[in-house]
């Protein structure tokens, strides 16, 4: 027995990412990064995702920052597609996207800290 309103979705999961790299025709690979602590040490950590994402029109390309949205599956590793690019690629040479790249991105409240405290400690002159 479905409760579904007729005409009407559901909710689906998005995440924001990079692209990391182009796999062939519609599909490219997006890497989604976040921050998680130790389970032991709690020491903030740099995790990492890479999600197989369908791109319908081909107009992502390295280094964009793009929305995806979960979906049905496509193939064996696509369940992803994109939705939006939030941001395009500066560079147009196709570079892939390292780890400390992504780190840097994602902000933590250590980073917000310093970024607070570095304006005061600096001499005046």
């Amino acid at each position: 027995m479905s409760t579904a309103i007729p005409g009407q979705r559901n909710t689906r999961r998005t995440q924001i990412g990079f692209v990391s790299s182009r796999s062939g025709d519609k599909t490219v690979k997006v890497t989604v990064a976040y921050k998680k602590p130790h389970p032991l040490y709690q020491k903030v950590v740099n995790r990492q995702t890479v999600l197989h994402v369908h791109d319908e029109k081909n107009e992502t390309k390295v280094g964009d920052k793009v929305e995806v949205m979960e979906t049905r599956p496509l193939s064996r590793l696509k369940r992803w597609r994109v939705t939006a690019i939030v941001e395009k690629a500066v560079t147009t040479d196709a570079v892939a996207v390292n780890e400390t790249d992504v780190a840097a991105a994602v902000p933590t409240k250590t980073t917000k800290a310093n970024e607070a405290a570095a304006p005061a400690a600096a001499p005046s002159a």
